[in-house]
């Protein structure tokens, strides 16, 4: 099953539509989840009468109606259920992601900051959920057919690339594998020789073994490698310019083992210029 949150901003309706585009390739069912949160508007001294209908859950029902009929319009042959839940949606998107196949949210709803990218609740969710999550931008561009994915030397970059070809072979769309790399800092032992040729190769090495498998598994993708020379945040929003889809790994933990953001995913999902997946081992 895919899950898409939905509020009712102008992200929300392009990620029910992406979502509704990839639950139809992939034969599952779509179910859109709209959270009512009543902590700002818990003022006592208003009480509304008991027999009042409710607007929170009024207005809720009125945007998954909405929802609904943006998904049925797009896709009329997927399966479309919706879901009315209290509590703050980033902790009810992230419950309800417990055994589903992939979570899809607008980069920012309706309390994001003006001009910002990424807000709270997709930061959240990116961050916690351990299915992939995938973040829709408003106004995304025409389809180009490339699917980018972030390569380096990782174990977590594995579940990355396996969504990423298995995206491309759904599509008919060529893979993208950009590896950023940098020199190593040489401030504290300066008197080290760097042979950039040997650095090079050892590069290239790193993308070729990464991609060796998925390769032999998926002869009918088209694989362009990318090696950069500078931050991976950097090559990978670079690339995303003409793309549909960024897809990276995450491999940050906070302080107590909770689960949270990478620094080069959380880079990527803020500049990325189209739908970023954070997939996770």
């Amino acid at each position: 099953m895919i899950i898409v949150g939905v509020d009712g901003s102008r992200a929300s309706h392009a990620a029910i539509e992406w979502a509704a585009d990839d639950a139809a390739r992939t034969k599952r069912p779509l179910c859109l989840v709209h959270a009512v949160d009543r902590w700002p508007y818990q003022v006592q001294r208003f009480p509304a009468a008991p027999d009042w209908p409710d607007p929170l859950l009024r207005g809720g029902q009125k945007v998954l109606a909405e929802a609904e009929r943006i998904a049925r319009a797009r896709q009329p042959h997927v399966e479309v259920s919706a879901e009315l839940r209290e509590g703050a949606p980033a902790a009810e998107l992230r419950e309800r992601a417990a055994g589903v196949d992939e979570i899809v949210l607008g980069s920012r709803g309706l309390g994001g900051i003006a001009g910002a990218w990424l807000g709270s609740v997709s930061t959240h969710v990116a961050g916690q959920a351990h299915c992939p999550v995938v973040v829709v931008r408003a106004g995304q561009g025409p389809v180009t057919g490339r699917i980018v994915v972030g390569v380096d030397d990782s174990p977590e970059c594995e579940p990355a690339l396996e969504y990423a070809f298995a995206q491309a072979v759904l599509r008919g769309a060529t893979v993208h594998a950009v590896h950023g790399w940098q020199l190593p800092n040489r401030l504290h032992a300066p008197e080290l020789s760097i042979d950039m040729d040997e650095i090079r190769t050892a590069q290239h090495q790193v993308v070729t073994d990464r991609l060796a498998a998925l390769k032999e598994k998926c002869p009918q993708v088209e694989v362009v490698e990318h090696l950069q020379f500078e931050h991976p945040v950097d090559a990978l929003s670079r690339a995303s310019a003409e793309a549909d889809l960024v897809v990276v790994g995450s491999r940050g933990r906070g302080a107590v083992g909770s689960v949270v953001l990478g620094s080069v995913s959380r880079g990527v999902l803020h500049h990325a210029r189209c739908a970023v997946a954070v997939v996770r081992s």
